[in-house]
Formats: structure tokens, C-alpha cells, sequence
């Protein structure tokens, strides 16, 4: 516990609870509304492909995790944290040149 409130740097063991329980919350969440969002493309999992219908799955819960995480982080009040979170994320997927470009253009 104490390598990853370190790694995190988080001061609190109810601070850790929090960010456990987000991402707890977050994982179930987002896997609960891929399934329905799916079925809202027309994509049923009863008579699509498999090797269709398990890539866009897998890709359509990645925006949709991204998104729940900061709402329910903020939500904990651990926003800060999983906006860095998703960030660094974006970044070891190859999305680091958007980012970039994105804090840029936040500077006069």
C-alpha cells in the first residue's frame, strides 16, 4: 500500500479508498454501458461477428472510461488526480502530440 501512495503520491490511506473506489466504480460502469450503447449502434452480440463486435467493444469503452473517470474522480473529489491519470494514459496510447498542442494553446 505504501509503494503505491508513494507512486501516487497520495498522503492518506482514505485518500487511496477514494481512488480505489473510483476506479471500481469506473471499470463496472463503463463495461455496464458499452453493452446498451452497442445494441443503440445496431451492433447485437447475439448475431455480430465476434471479431467484429469484441475490437469495437474493447474500443468503444476506452472514451467512455476516459470520460467517467473524471466525472466520477470529481465526483470524489479526486479530480486532479484523474485528469493527470487520463493524461498520462492518453500519452502511452500515442495521443502525447494532441495533448501537447492542447496545453500550448492554453499559454498567451
Amino acid at each position: 500500500m505504501n509503494k503505491l501512495k508513494q507512486r501516487w503520491q497520495i498522503k492518506s490511506n482514505f485518500q487511496l479508498f477514494k481512488i480505489l473506489l473510483v476506479f471500481a466504480i469506473t471499470g463496472t460502469l463503463s463495461a455496464k454501458l458499452s453493452g446498451p450503447l452497442m445494441d443503440f449502434l445496431g451492433l447485437y452480440r447475439s448475431v455480430t461477428n465476434p471479431l467484429i463486435y469484441w475490437p469495437l467493444y474493447v474500443i468503444l469503452i476506452l472514451p467512455i472510461y476516459k470520460v467517467l473517470i473524471i466525472i466520477i474522480g470529481w465526483a470524489f473529489g479526486e479530480s486532479k488526480f484523474f485528469i493527470n491519470f487520463v493524461k498520462k494514459m492518453l500519452s502511452r496510447m500515442g495521443f502525447a502530440k494532441f495533448l501537447n498542442n492542447a496545453d500550448d494553446s492554453k499559454t498567451p
